[in-house]
């Protein structure tokens, strides 16, 4: 294994791989082609198989204590040195998603500090998705991070867009930062500010970058690190480094697609997701969760698994999302915690149960709703197929049993539910969904 990658939730994990797996975008120079990646759920108990390029393990890290996270983070980074890593690639979400208190800082520091490394680069920018970085400020289209809708989120609220000074409030040692000026004049401008970074000790250094040749110049610059943090952006320049190395070959597999039965279950609470359900209901039959029944105890899987079961070949979908006033009063009822736990194990349950019926496709929008559910299926690994959306891969049982599409909450184009739906049975989009 020449790349490991450590990822704080599972659709993250699933949108990193699926750039290691694409290489370099058209146009940009370089060599073309991606790494040969397997997605781990959780750190392996098993070696890897000799075949495997990169490896990424998705951890359900981002919302944990950040005690919790270092501990979980470092026995992946022993288990990837372990299969002989060279390089390592911290990822979080192109969001930032973190409290002051962490996760994102005391993690990058452990894993530095276990690597003996100085000077590395933290960068969440996904051009493609609008997410950039100028001047060490966090962009989400043209908005301030603060003001794109991220300061709702139930679990960890963005209300700084500056993500030099939030990450500063994590960390124990200084941030940097490479400015957009430096990494517009090439990968040994890059090279000389992170050393400069590690000379006066700052061990995360925010890196500037608006557009995919910019994170190809990071990726340039990288060439011989041993560690990287940030979005799944970060990785685009990667592959072509072990490429023109000689060390692979630039060549993935091909995915066959599976059919059968299909479910959808939402439990993110973005706009984008929240957008994309209303679409969905309009052809599609789709059932809102009552939080109250839910905590009461008198919603629960049986109902929620026998809907979608009612619908089978309808492209049924289950839902907890809902606007951010709504989701602050059942907090405020119940306690942020005890609501997040509930809904993630029921959603969880219901999976488990919809597998075990037969359900072969099955959609998941929210990076804790899809970790949740991918740890009750407990699969130990998936095969990365093609890109539904950007960001969003083909998730598959190497054994054939069931095929996954796990979206990050502000992911996906509007009508994504039935173009996953598609995708999985390995049709182009323009298929029936069903």
């Amino acid at each position: 294994m020449l790349l490991g990658v450590i990822a704080d939730d599972f659709t993250g994990a699933g949108d990193i791989a699926n750039t290691l797996a694409k290489g370099l975008p058209a146009g940009i120079p370089g060599p073309h082609g991606g790494l040969a990646v397997t997605q781990y759920l959780g750190v392996p108990a098993r070696s890897a198989a000799p075949e495997v390029e990169a490896g990424v393990i998705a951890l359900k890290t981002r919302s944990v204590p950040a005690a919790e996270a270092v501990s979980q983070s470092l026995a992946a980074l022993d288990w990837l040195k372990a299969q002989g890593c060279r390089q390592i690639v911290f990822k979080y979400c192109s969001t930032f998603d973190s409290t002051p208190e962490g996760n994102i800082g005391p993690v990058g520091e452990a894993l530095a500090d276990a690597l003996g490394a100085k000077g590395v680069i933290a960068c969440p920018a996904f051009p493609t998705l609008g997410r950039s970085v100028h001047q060490g400020h966090l962009f989400v289209q043209d908005r301030l991070l603060s003001e794109s809708g991220m300061q709702n989120h139930p679990l960890t609220p963005m209300t700084d867009p500056d993500i030099r000074r939030w990450l500063g409030r994590q960390t124990q040692s200084p941030v940097g930062l490479v400015a957009t000026s430096t990494v517009r004049s090439g990968p040994g401008a890059v090279r000389q500010a992170l050393d400069a970074a590690m000379a006066r000790g700052e061990t995360l250094v925010i890196c500037d970058a608006a557009t995919d040749a910019d994170l190809a110049v990071l990726g340039a610059a990288a060439a011989d690190a041993a560690l990287l943090t940030g979005g799944s952006g970060i990785a685009i320049g990667l592959p072509a480094n072990f490429i023109a190395r000689g060390e692979a070959t630039g060549e993935t597999g091909a995915f066959a697609g599976i059919d059968g039965p299909e479910a959808i279950l939402a439990g993110s609470c973005s706009g984008t997701t929240r957008g994309q359900i209303a679409l969905h209901a309009k052809s599609h039959p789709v059932l809102a969760l009552d939080v109250d029944a839910v905590m009461a105890g008198t919603l629960g899987v049986e109902e929620v698994a026998g809907f979608l079961a009612a619908h089978r070949g309808e492209a049924p979908l289950v839902y907890s999302s809902d606007d951010p006033e709504q989701v602050k009063a059942m907090q405020a009822r119940y306690g942020r915690e005890a609501v997040a736990a509930r809904l993630d194990a029921l959603f969880a349950d219901t999976a488990r149960a919809l597998v075990e019926s037969g359900v072969r496709r099955l959609v998941v929008a929210g990076g804790e709703t899809s970790g949740a559910v991918v740890q009750a299926l407990g699969l130990e690994a998936l095969a990365i197929g093609p890109e539904i959306d950007p960001g969003v891969p083909i998730l598959a049982d190497p054994q054939g049993s069931v095929a996954l599409a796990l979206k990050s909450g502000n992911f996906g184009a509007p009508d994504f539910f039935d173009k996953a739906l598609t995708a999985l049975k390995g049709e182009p989009p323009g298929g029936a969904a069903s």
